[in-house]
């Protein structure tokens, strides 16, 4: 399976788009011309009913201007836990309306810089009238000072959770956080005996939380490709225009090798994302693996052509006003973001049989 003629057209309008509206005003139009919020929404909540080939085009374009959009959180991470959990009533109150983008969604979920569910501290016990009281704190939260909708992810008596929280109930408390890269809003979230209402069944969430990271780890490692290849394309333009010794610097053949090898990571890259894209269209085993390779693949492949960016590019690679900084910083707080590379690694050692 290979990208489309229909593919090539989403991906001219999103770069289209986002050429001429920067930082967050972006959104609307994303929304409202393109329909990106819905893209992977099925017709029946009011989407486009697409997969994760689209999903992956628009990851790719969001990467190469480091878009801060809340694509990511909202439209991949928060819908496909929606509709991991087989909650058909939770998903026709919710998805309508993030697939218009007139809400946004996160998934409060990470604690202790982990994301594996079975880590998880934060309690939920049972109130009166099927309400629950939610406890704890969780990290990394993507557009967690923001988003509309909040799905915590909790332990009861019968296992792992699922719970929607009210962001403006009593007990709920978000913090932006001040992060490296500043073109990915997190925040803390702390809640304290906040109520909340169950989503699916109760103590059988894990199996749709560990879903739900593994498409958003394939959309994850799809931005990762666009933005270093977006390192590549100002680095070889550099190398064209920056004269050294009354020679453009892209003519010695040390810069020329090193201009290869950052070719080479990113194409490599690309292979792995793409890759684990098809596979999320199929086999879920398959997918858990591919999406390992892709994610650990990708933040490596990123963060080593964000440095070569940096060095080649030479003393104005590390002002302020270039943007070769803003893609060393997305580079690392992506790597880490849904887990390491090395613990995607073990991931993969496990469901191949050597862990």
């Amino acid at each position: 399976m290979k990208l489309t003629a229909e593919h090539d057209e989403l991906r001219s309008a999103v770069r289209s788009l986002l050429t001429r509206n920067e930082s967050m005003a972006a959104w609307r139009p994303l929304t409202e011309q393109i329909g990106v919020a819905g893209l992977a929404v099925p017709e029946e909540y009011g989407g486009a009913g697409g997969g994760a080939l689209e999903i992956h085009v628009v990851m790719e374009e969001l990467g190469r201007c480091l878009s801060p959009v809340p694509f990511l959180g909202s439209s991949v991470l928060a819908t496909q836990t929606l509709l991991a959990s087989g909650d058909e009533a939770a998903c026709a109150t919710l998805l309508p309306s993030l697939a218009e983008g007139r809400t946004t969604a996160t998934v409060a979920w990470a604690e202790h810089g982990t994301w594996d569910p079975a880590t998880l501290r934060a309690q939920a016990v049972r109130g009166a009238d099927d309400e629950w009281r939610i406890t704890g704190t969780k990290e990394h939260v993507l557009d967690g000072a923001t988003a509309g909708v909040l799905l915590v992810a909790a332990r009861t008596d019968a296992g792992v959770s699922l719970f929607r929280v009210d962001t403006d109930e009593a007990g709920v408390h978000r913090e932006p956080l001040v992060t490296m890269d500043q073109t990915r809003a997190q925040a803390r979230i702390r809640l304290d005996n906040a109520p909340g209402r169950l989503v699916g069944e109760d103590g059988q969430a894990e199996r749709a939380l560990w879903h739900a990271l593994d498409l958003a780890c394939v959309a994850l490692a799809a931005e990762q490709v666009g933005a270093a290849e977006r390192c590549l394309e100002l680095t070889v333009a550099y190398a064209k225009e920056r004269v050294q010794f009354g020679r453009p610097i892209g003519s010695f053949q040390a810069v020329k090798h090193r201009l290869a090898d950052m070719y080479v990571l990113v194409e490599g890259a690309r292979s792995a994302a793409l890759g684990a894209a098809v596979a999320a269209l199929g086999d879920p085993s398959e997918l858990a693996r591919l999406s390992a390779v892709a994610k650990s693949a990708c933040s490596e492949a990123f963060s080593a052509v964000a440095a070569e960016t940096i060095q080649l590019h030479g003393g104005i690679g590390i002002t302020w006003e270039h943007d070769a900084h803003r893609y060393f910083k997305r580079a690392h707080g992506s790597a880490q973001l849904f887990g390491s590379a090395a613990w995607h690694r073990r991931r993969l050692s496990v469901a191949v049989g050597l862990g």
